[in-house]
Formats: C-alpha cells, sequence, structure tokens
C-alpha cells in the first residue's frame, strides 16, 4: 500500500486537528475547507491523472493553481466570491505548511501569493426595518409545532443577533432565566462564549416553548429541533426564512424589497437596530461576539432611517431661526475700525 505524501499528512493534520484544537475555528469553517481540498484533488486527478496519495507539494505550483481557480469557475459555475474562497482555504494552508516543511512548501507557499483575489460586486446587506420584523415575527401559525418553534426562534434569532448556527447549537442549559428575563449563553466562533440578556416577553416565550417540549429538565437537549433530528440543521433555518419571507412578501408586497433574506440578515438587523437605538458600536461589538471593533463597522451599517434622523436632528440644533437670524446680525456688525 501506497505511504500517503507529505502534503496529505500535513493538508490531514490540519483539517483535523490544527483548526478544530488550535485555532478554535466553526465546524462549517472546517467544511469549507475540506470542499476546497476535495475538488483540488478532484481537479488534480482529473486534469493530471495523478490520484491524491501520488500529489506532492512540488505539483502545486502557479499553473496548476491558477488553472484550478479557473475550473473553479468555468466548470462548475461558481461565482467570483466562491473562487475567492477557495483561494482563502489555499492561502492560509499554504502558510502553515510553509511554518511546518520550508523546503517541501515554500514554492506552494508563493504560487498562492501571486495569485490576486478577483474583484467581485458587493451585495447589499439585507436589514430589515421594524416593522418588517414585526411582520415576520407573526407569520408563522403558532397553532401547530411547527409554527410555534418558529416564531420563537425567529423572536430569538432577534433579542440575541445569534448567527444561525449557534442557534441550533443553543442547548436548553445556555439559557439562564431571571425573574425580569433570561441570560442566553452563546458559543460562538473560535469556541468564544458570550452572554445576551433578552427581555422579559423574549425570555417567556422561549420558557413556555421549552416546557411544551417536555425538555426543560434536560440541560444538553437542544431548544430547536426538526421533524426528523433533535438537533436543528443551518439549512432548516435557511429554509424557515426562506418560506416566511416569501409569505410576507405576498402579504405586504411593499415590503421586504431586497433580492434575498438569509438567516443572517436577522443579525444584520438586530445590529443596525441597536446603532439606531444610539447603542455604542463597543457594545454592539461584544454583542455580536466580534474580535474587532472593524468587522462591527461594516457589519452594523447605519439604516437610512438613523441618517435621516440624525441630519434631522443636526439642522433642528445648527439652523434655529432665531439663531440663524442671531448669526446673521453678528456677522453684519460693522468692523470698529470703520466706526464714526
Amino acid at each position: 500500500m501506497k505511504k500517503n505524501s507529505s502534503f496529505l499528512e500535513m493538508l490531514d493534520t490540519y483539517l483535523s486537528s490544527y483548526l478544530p484544537n488550535a485555532v478554535g475555528v466553526s465546524p462549517n469553517t472546517i467544511v469549507s475547507y475540506k470542499t476546497t481540498f476535495r475538488l483540488l484533488v478532484q481537479y488534480i486527478f482529473e486534469s493530471r491523472s495523478v490520484p491524491a496519495d501520488c500529489i506532492t507539494f512540488e505539483m502545486l505550483d502557479l499553473q496548476l493553481l491558477t488553472d484550478f481557480l479557473s475550473w473553479i469557475e468555468t466548470e462548475r459555475k461558481c461565482c467570483a466570491a466562491t473562487k475567492n474562497l477557495r483561494l482563502s482555504a489555499l492561502a492560509a494552508f499554504s502558510s502553515y505548511a510553509q511554518n511546518r516543511d520550508l523546503d517541501a512548501a515554500t514554492a506552494f507557499r508563493c504560487s498562492v501569493n501571486k495569485i490576486p483575489f478577483k474583484r467581485c460586486q458587493n451585495n447589499k446587506r439585507a436589514v430589515m426595518t421594524r416593522e418588517e420584523v414585526t411582520v415576520l415575527m407573526n407569520s408563522p401559525n403558532d397553532q401547530y409545532t411547527t409554527g410555534r418553534r418558529d416564531k420563537v426562534m425567529l423572536m430569538l434569532m432577534y433579542a440575541t443577533g445569534a448567527r444561525a448556527q449557534e442557534i441550533c447549537d443553543l442547548m436548553v442549559g445556555d439559557i439562564d432565566f431571571k425573574e425580569n428575563g433570561a441570560i442566553v449563553n452563546i458559543l460562538g466562533k473560535g469556541q468564544k462564549r458570550r452572554r445576551i440578556a433578552i427581555p422579559l416577553a423574549c425570555a417567556n416565550a422561549v420558557k413556555k416553548y421549552i416546557q411544551y417540549r417536555g425538555i426543560a429538565e434536560n440541560p444538553k437537549g437542544h431548544v430547536f429541533s426538526s421533524k426528523t433530528h433533535e438537533k436543528m440543521t443551518v439549512s432548516c433555518v435557511e429554509e424557515i426564512f426562506k418560506k416566511y419571507i416569501s409569505l410576507a412578501r405576498k402579504q405586504y408586497p411593499d415590503m421586504f424589497q431586497e433580492k434575498s433574506y438569509p438567516p443572517h440578515s436577522m443579525r444584520h438587523t438586530t445590529a443596525c437596530h441597536l446603532l439606531e437605538s444610539g447603542v455604542s458600536l463597543m457594545v454592539i461589538k461584544n454583542f455580536l461576539g466580534h474580535s474587532s471593533i472593524l468587522t462591527t463597522q461594516i457589519y452594523a451599517e447605519l439604516s437610512q432611517a438613523t441618517v435621516d434622523r440624525n441630519l434631522k436632528e443636526w439642522n433642528e440644533k445648527w439652523f434655529k431661526k432665531e439663531n440663524f437670524e442671531e448669526r446673521r446680525e453678528e456677522a453684519n456688525r460693522m468692523p470698529v475700525f470703520l466706526m464714526p
């Protein structure tokens, strides 16, 4: 049996040990990285007839990597953003490999560094108005089990700004109910935990739902489940959003005008509404679990409502009629040297 190349050995350690244990990246990130290298191995076999256990770092030159990324776009019909995602995975692994085997992986690292990221159109972040959030939360029919689940889930996502994966991972023991609300312990990216206080109305809805499901005494039970699994998946959350956005659009054709509203749009919406309410960026940064304030500045963009309100306040403060007239009189005063 042919021994695996140093490339596969190092890649295995990188994906199975380094990323989850040393870096603490999310399972979704690891899945994305695995997909990148699975595609790379597939491409090399189809184009060069080289099986996976014969791939070496020396093969990963500029020409092969460039052809692979072109294949991603042309043959697999992926967008520029997906191509950039694959390139990012290659770049991250090349840095890891070079630091552990300089002689073998330096050429690979240099080749990756020569490939530019492709410019792609930035999609506008979908942010819901408060009215749209209300409509969305009222869309599920809570007379049915799934409707009750969906209503509580949408409410909790708005109250916490949680990612879809964080909602799927949430367990009964992660919620500490208080007299005036609840504290939700969320496990985020990089295995970092953050504590989010939610208001009483939301806490009561979550508590009643947990009791309804009969899992209040099971701290390891997942709060939200699907029809077939005890733990809900991100794809299930995506389908829930797709379903209720569609229903809301039919009922209110003048609302939900953006192209799509994925689950992450609720996180954007929460961040935007916090800004509109005057919450500082540093507080929002901790609320969302961001490592850098720069991420928060990009993520929680101001809505037009915020801009309009701030401009109105500024105009009212600095352009009051009496202030303007007083300033005009002051401006018209004669210089002293011209006075008789």
